[in-house]
């Protein structure tokens, strides 16, 4: 893999290759309920998809996200703590001390509180074994959480289904975490069904020097890094620091367009004000060091920082066709989807 890092004009330039190679896999139905609308979408011109929310994947999301709640809090608060990891439904951590567990429990209160809008306690706190505290999600949580993805992800559908020209387009719930899509206008269903589905979560992480990458495979990355593989093929490994500098979030607009100097298929991106504040920090705090961009857990570039970076825009570069380049730019203007989403079936 080439990798390019030039600025020009305050602009950060990427090179990704093979970014968009991922297969299409689908299941049959194993949900009568859902039959009479696939029927009558069926009905319909133009290709039809039922799409399954993966209820899992929003358990997973719901998890990590209180981990590292609980991390930042307990870090805040000065107070010493062990095995922090999930299970199950289940988040636990082991405060050192036992004086300090009352300030511990003080401290991390938030996690069990309800949440603000609608009520729901979306934790509980099981404090019975000894210094050990276990926060446990909710059904009650469980089922605000999938109701707030599948909406969220209804919304990012809509956004995608826009963006790729389809007309009169229907997208609208079937159930807990079922989403039926019915357009017209989209000449190859097969390439609508891989961006629907597609995650599109954009961040970008620093390389860890800290060790050989061969060695990490071999034995144990270091606390607060893992392995991430790049889209090559042979793929291509690279320790990467968990801490995110910028996600897709800080995305404000993405267009698929060409390099002015090579002639080649870019995807330029525009980031917003807190984005570009912390990308100028970034760039200036680890000059000399590789930068990687990962897109949905797969690294597609990892250029070295040469000089701040403050104009807050920038391209990804590469081997992209028109449509690559294309499907690229929607991602990032769309926004990636809450949680995971599966076909379940499709007619045509």
């Amino acid at each position: 893999m080439i990798l390019k890092w030039l600025a020009l004009a305050g602009t950060v330039v990427f090179h990704a290759t093979n970014i968009f190679a991922a297969g299409l896999h689908t299941t049959r139905p194993e949900w009568l309920a859902e039959s009479q609308s696939i029927v009558e979408a069926s009905q319909q011109d133009g290709p039809h998809i039922l799409l399954r929310l993966d209820v899992t994947d929003v358990i997973e999301g719901r998890l990590k996200a209180t981990r590292d709640e609980v991390r930042s809090l307990l870090r805040e608060a000065r107070i010493g703590y062990t095995g922090l990891a999930s299970s199950a439904r289940t988040v636990q951590v082991h405060i050192t001390d036992p004086a300090q567990l009352y300030l511990a429990k003080a401290a991390i209160k938030t996690v069990t509180d309800p949440v603000a809008d609608s009520g729901v306690q979306e934790m509980t706190l099981d404090d019975s074994e000894p210094g050990l505290l276990k926060f446990t999600v909710t059904d009650a949580g469980l089922k605000y959480r999938t109701s707030a993805a599948l909406a969220q992800s209804v919304e990012v559908i809509k956004d995608r289904i826009r963006d790729l020209g389809a007309t009169h387009p229907v997208v609208r719930s079937t159930n807990e975490d079922g989403i039926l899509v019915r357009t017209s206008g989209v000449a190859d269903p097969q390439r609508l069904g891989q961006i629907l589905t597609r995650p599109g979560h954009l961040s970008f992480q620093l390389v860890d020097l800290s060790m050989p990458v061969d060695e990490a495979i071999s034995g144990r990355p270091p606390v607060g890094s893992a392995v991430f593989y790049s889209m090559d093929d042979p793929p291509v490994p690279y320790l990467i620091e968990n801490r995110v500098i910028l996600s897709g979030k800080n995305v404000l607009d993405a267009q698929a367009t060409r390099n002015l100097a090579t002639d080649e298929r870019v995807v330029s991106f525009r980031l917003d004000s807190r984005g570009t504040a912390r990308f100028k920090w970034a760039t200036t705090q680890y000059i000399g060091k590789p930068f990687a961009v990962i897109l949905d857990d797969k690294v597609i570039s990892a250029p070295v920082i040469r000089e701040p970076i403050e104009g807050g825009t920038g391209q990804i570069s590469g081997n992209f066709t028109a449509e690559s380049a294309n499907d690229l730019a929607l991602l990032l203007r769309t926004g990636p989807l809450p949680a995971r989403l599966t076909i379940a079936e499709e007619a045509r």
